[in-house]
């Protein structure tokens, strides 16, 4: 069960707390049954057709999505801690379970090979996912930030709808990458390879469903989709025209089945899982977020990682593949009026009755219609506005989701969420490398010290700088920090103090010490004296465990910024004025 915001779980967690389907059944209300069974209804009906689908978009028959998506909603049920988050196949992940499983297969693979390598894939996926929550390790959702976020996702819609168009008209290509599958979908549309038939068809199932989603979004508008496809197909015989459906599914609940795969296989799986586990746990928290705030719940990070874990690791032990929470099924479940985890297990149950009693009906699903709804599914990830947005407001990030893009689209789908989440890294590496850096000054009519760029009338006080360094001080700075220092001794020959603003540094290693250690030194040879105002007592204790107090004088470490500026005032009699013209 979610804990609210306004209850903070201070207590050591039980077991319980790792079993929320525990608490949500003893505390199940008799009046939330009706609104949970016709959520999980409705669910399904979308559940059915977008889990077929996003299985051929990973490489696997259709019938494995329904079988994943039974034993992922069950695994979360039991294991997540969100009432309304809806797990199941993905878009964002088909394309990386592909990638990871299509190196390990022979050419035109078997597909029971692909079903167990995808199986372990899952397992791997939940036995990562499940250790990192249980080590609290939640926080690894934020290696990857938003631009990059971004970026990765409007590549890997790109990657998608190019590489379903052929399937859109009714051909097939042999092709791998973006830009050669673009070339051979070109080609095959001038050599006639189209099935004119079947390209009608994909493309008016991919109008009807954004029409739909536009005008009627309450509508199940994949399922109507879907329906009205398989019907044409039936009622004009179109596979006589060589239009390529799903074809009958097997019969029957998945059995329990340990992936057979080789020892060889785990060490390119284990990568996928880890990549996988990224985008999943990033997808699941941002979800979880949006949901939970206008719920006013509060997230459980760890406790994600422990339900995501649950449910691949049910996936994987009946012939399914890995899966991550989805927004757009969240959201139909919660318009749908669902109260608890117990729409997931209608939903479960109703797939299974499909199954058991009607995969009949599945064979009349025409591929062109499902390639529809992955683009369509693709084209709700990429994110236009948000890149504009960046652009607007901030062109580095821009760039970095630029790149992010160009990794996925260019280089692939692992590669690319490799790339996204180093950029990310390394940009948060390049702001405490490169801090902004400022002289402050005193602003008539405004309180405090503030940048002289933005006021270049500041007032200052003769012989003293006041120098700010927003970011820890560490081995990657602490060349700058010295050499900025250095310079402003070196430009101002009166200097007798500089006073650095240390409430934005909030770290200080061994190496900036020793550069401390040289640049007080330096200072003092030239008459002019290092204070710290405003120093962290965390930061201050580290000083003292360095002896840094043995070269920079203990008195020059001030509370405040107002004391150390009136103890300079103090000893030297300066008043404030304004800038000459030259500086």
């Amino acid at each position: 069960m979610t804990a609210t915001a306004k209850e903070p779980d201070v207590r050591s967690p039980g077991w319980q707390d790792y079993v929320p389907g525990v608490g949500v059944a003893r505390s199940y209300q008799r009046s939330w049954l009706p609104k949970d069974v016709v959520a999980g209804l409705v669910l399904s009906a979308l559940l059915v057709p977008q889990g077929m689908a996003y299985a051929e978009l990973a490489g696997l028959p259709p019938v494995t999505g329904l079988y994943t998506s039974i034993l992922c909603l069950i695994g979360y049920a039991v294991f997540g801690p969100s009432r309304v988050l809806v797990l199941g196949p993905d878009s964002s992940l088909g394309p990386m379970i592909a990638a990871t499983i299509a190196p390990l297969l022979l050419a035109n693979g078997d597909p029971a090979r692909a079903v167990a390598l995808a199986s372990m894939l899952a397992v791997m996926v939940g036995v990562v996912m499940t250790v990192a929550g249980l080590a609290r390790f939640g926080f690894v959702a934020d290696l990857l930030s938003k631009p990059t976020q971004i970026g990765y996702m409007n590549g890997l819609a790109l990657t998608i709808v190019i590489g379903q168009l052929a399937k859109l008209f009714g051909f097939k290509v042999d092709a791998d990458g973006l830009l050669a599958e673009l070339g051979a979908f070109v080609s095959g549309l001038a050599n006639g390879d189209a099935n004119t038939i079947a390209a009608i068809l994909g493309i008016g199932s991919l109008a009807g469903i954004l029409l739909l989603n536009r005008f009627l979004p309450k509508l199940p508008s994949v399922l109507i989709i879907v329906v009205l496809a398989s019907v044409l197909v039936s009622a004009f015989d179109l596979q006589s025209h060589d239009v390529d459906t799903v074809g009958k599914l097997p019969q029957g609940f998945p059995p329990f089945t340990i992936p057979g795969v080789s020892w060889g296989d785990l060490p390119p799986l284990f990568v996928g899982a880890l990549a996988i586990a990224v985008v999943a746990l990033a997808d699941t928290m941002s979800t979880a977020s949006a949901f939970a705030a206008r719920r006013g719940d509060r997230v459980r990070g760890n406790q994600e990682m422990v339900g995501i874990g649950a449910a691949n690791i049910a996936a994987g032990f009946f012939q399914g593949f890995p899966v991550s929470t989805s927004g757009s099924r969240t959201a139909v479940a919660e318009q749908a009026g669902s109260k608890s985890q117990v729409t997931g297990i209608v939903g479960a149950a109703t797939i299974t009755v499909v199954l058991v009693f009607a995969t009949s009906l599945m064979q009349y699903v025409p591929q062109p219609t499902l390639a529809a709804i992955v683009i369509a599914a693709a084209l709700s990830l990429a994110d236009i506005a948000g890149t504009r947005r960046l652009w607007r407001q901030r062109k580095t990030e821009f760039t970095l989701s630029i790149i992010a893009l160009l990794g996925v689209a260019l280089l692939g789908v692992l590669p690319g969420i490799l790339i996204a989440v180093g950029l990310s890294i390394l940009n948060v590496f390049r702001r405490a490398w490169w801090p902004h850096q400022a002289e402050l000054g005193r602003v008539e009519g405004i309180d405090g010290l503030h940048d002289t760029e933005s006021y270049p009338d500041a007032e200052l006080l003769p012989g003293l700088v006041v120098y700010r360094f927003d970011a820890p001080l560490i081995f990657a700075n602490s060349r700058m920090f010295s050499e900025k220092v250095r310079e402003i001794s070196e430009d101002s020959p009166d200097l007798r103090w500089i006073i650095v603003a240390a409430e934005p540094i909030t770290d200080i290693d061994t190496t900036a010490s020793d550069m401390l250690h040289e640049l007080d030194a330096w200072l003092n040879a030239r008459g002019v004296s290092l204070v710290f105002a405003e120093m962290k007592d965390p930061v201050r204790e580290k000083v003292g465990r360095y002896e840094l107090t043995r070269t920079i004088d203990p008195a020059h470490f001030l509370p405040t910024l107002d004391e150390a500026v009136e103890e300079y005032v103090r000893q030297t009699g300066a008043t404030w004025r304004a800038p000459s013209p030259e500086s």
